[in-house]
């Protein structure tokens, strides 16, 4: 998200020390592929948080455009209940269970995270990006 408004923001951001410019081309080439994104009210957060930790002005840049992808986006509510009822509620956590508990073949989850990866696949849903990262050239 900080790509869309300035690539160079990806290298200033500690949690994305291990991403350049290239893989925000790479996964906004994916994401142009896809009609709909689905967001839940947890990954919103998670992402509202981190990019909250920008300095100013580019925390309210980055805030600002993020409320604009909220506005485009398909939210799916998983409520915390049911979230915390998933078998791995207590080694993922809960955007992680929340997030098993929508994806499915023809919505697949896209993440970094190996252990969220390797759960979504066994449902035939899951997309590492890592793995996309070293085997898409732009």
């Amino acid at each position: 998200m900080a790509g869309s408004l300035e690539p160079g923001l990806i290298a200033k951001h500690r949690r994305l020390r291990g991403y350049e410019t290239v893989d925000f081309f790479i996964l906004n080439n994916l994401l142009d592929t896809v009609e709909n994104v689905l967001v839940t009210p947890n990954t919103l957060t998670e992402d509202s948080n981190l990019l909250a930790q920008h300095r100013e002005p580019e925390r309210s840049r980055l805030l600002e455009y993020l409320r604009g992808l909220i506005e485009q986006s398909e939210e799916v509510v998983v409520v915390s209940t049911t979230a915390s009822r998933n078998a791995h509620f207590l080694r993922l956590g809960l955007t992680d269970a929340a997030l098993l508990e929508v994806v499915k073949p023809e919505t697949p989850l896209l993440t970094v995270d190996m252990d969220l990866y390797l759960e979504a696949l066994k449902s035939d849903a899951g997309v590492n990006f890592n793995h996309l990262r070293t085997h898409l050239d732009l």
